[in-house]
């Protein structure tokens, strides 16, 4: 289970102008809740969280928030940009409880070089990127591993075939395509006949054409 750590401060103030006297003062304004808390509004440093989530996956990271003194083990649930902007608007962490399940968003790596890219001259087409999870806070897996050394060409992997941590239960579909390991784009085009191409020509007249004798 990947962790990390930040800094955060209550605040009693709310409303749009609020907000952007926060952000003038290079806050981020935000909120906490969870299932045993009422929700309560926080800020943070903007150029700590911008730190932050530059080094972290946001979505399977547990970060321990310190409020006050406290410290609550919480994940990051929404982020909220600026449309043209790379700026934090609004940030919400959802606090943990031992024992109680949740659900999260968990990158895929993968692992090896597929037996049809070695042999075959083939590519990996890597299609799902992540997938999502229910499971016990404690045991947050950084990533999922995905073997794909014995993947032939014209061979797939789907969700179900992947190995994960016992008492993990999977919510995204079972049914969907990981990856692929497809033929090159050149020599799958170069075996489909082009549109209009001419007709092979004649060498001889077809017997009811044939001139007489």
């Amino acid at each position: 289970m990947a962790k990390a750590s930040l800094s955060a401060e209550t605040r009693s103030d709310r409303g749009k102008g609020n907000a952007r006297k926060l952000r003038a003062e290079g806050r981020v304004p935000g909120v906490i809740y969870g299932h045993a808390r009422e929700a309560q509004s926080l800020s943070v440093v903007a150029r700590e969280l911008d730190r932050l989530l530059g080094t972290i996956a946001a979505g399977s990271t547990v970060v321990e928030l310190s409020i006050g003194g406290a410290v609550s083990n919480t994940l990051i649930r929404e982020i909220q940009r600026h449309p043209f902007r790379k700026q934090v608007l609004h940030i919400d962490f959802q606090e943990l409880v031992a024992g109680e399940k949740v659900s999260v968003n968990v990158p895929l790596v993968f692992v090896g070089v597929p037996e049809g890219v070695r042999n075959s001259g083939a590519l990996l087409e890597q299609i799902v990127h992540s997938i999502e999870i229910l499971v016990d806070p404690a045991d947050i897996p950084n990533h999922v591993d995905v073997d794909v050394s014995n993947l032939a060409m014209g061979h797939s992997l789907h969700v179900r075939d992947l190995k994960l941590p016992e008492g993990t239960e999977v919510l995204t579909d079972q049914d969907a395509t990981i990856c692929a390991c497809v033929a090159p784009r050149a020599v799958v085009e170069a075996v489909v006949e082009e549109p209009g191409a001419a007709e092979p020509e004649l060498i001889r007249k077809p017997k009811e054409e044939e001139e007489p004798k």
